[in-house]
Parts: C-alpha cells; structure tokens; sequence
C-alpha cells in the first residue's frame, strides 16, 4: 500500500499540464512513467537517483529515461500528497531556468488555493 499520493496539479480554470504532457508521450513511455509513479508513491521523499531528485527548495524531479529522452516531471510534498507541476522533455544538462520557475509557480498557486479553501487539504 502507498504511504503517498500522488496528485496531478490543475489551474483554478481545470487545466491539468502534466496529463496533457503525459497524453503527448508514447505508451510505452507512458507505462514506463507510472510506474515509476507507483514507486514514487511507495518511497516518498525517500526514492534515490535515478529515479527521483532534489532539483531547488521544495521542487524535486521525476527522471524517466526511454530511448535516449530525458523526461521530468516536477513536483513538491504538501503533506502525504505529492503534487506533479508538470512535465518536460529535457535535452540539456541542466533543468531550465522556466522550467523550474514553472513549477514554482504551480507550487504557490496550489498551496494558496489550498489557505483559501478552494482545495480540500
């Protein structure tokens, strides 16, 4: 049984960028990131490299290689739940910069709508 929960953030008008990113993906990719969701879900903050990373304060990285891409799913810790931002096909060696402005974006709308009441924590 998973110690956690993974949830895939939406916007206040019910778009949901990491299903539309992970719609995009192959479905050998995509079988390849559930699982590596599960394994996410069962470990938490604990799961090592490669799987997952510490990228920038409360912003960590999904890493899911499938033939020679580099995909990243951003997501944070609020509580049990872990957060998915968004994904990304990432092709040099360092995250961009917008990307993780992104997710930090997505971060703070998240735990804002949660204060106001408009997520159920």
């Amino acid at each position: 049984m998973a110690d956690y929960e993974v949830l895939f953030y939406e916007t206040a008008d019910g778009k949901c960028p990491p299903q539309d990113f992970l719609e995009g993906l192959a479905p050998k990719v995509r079988g390849k990131v559930a699982k590596w969701l599960e394994l996410l879900e069962r470990e938490g903050p604990n799961l090592p490299r490669p799987y997952a990373d510490l990228v920038r304060g409360k912003i960590r990285e999904l890493r899911v290689s499938f033939g020679g891409l580099h995909h990243r799913f951003l997501y944070f810790f609020h509580g049990k739940r872990i957060v998915v931002t968004h994904g990304f096909v990432k092709k040099a060696a360092a995250i961009p910069e917008e990307e993780l402005i992104k997710a930090q974006r997505c971060m703070a709308d998240f735990e804002a709508r949660i204060t106001r009441g408009e997520i159920h924590p």
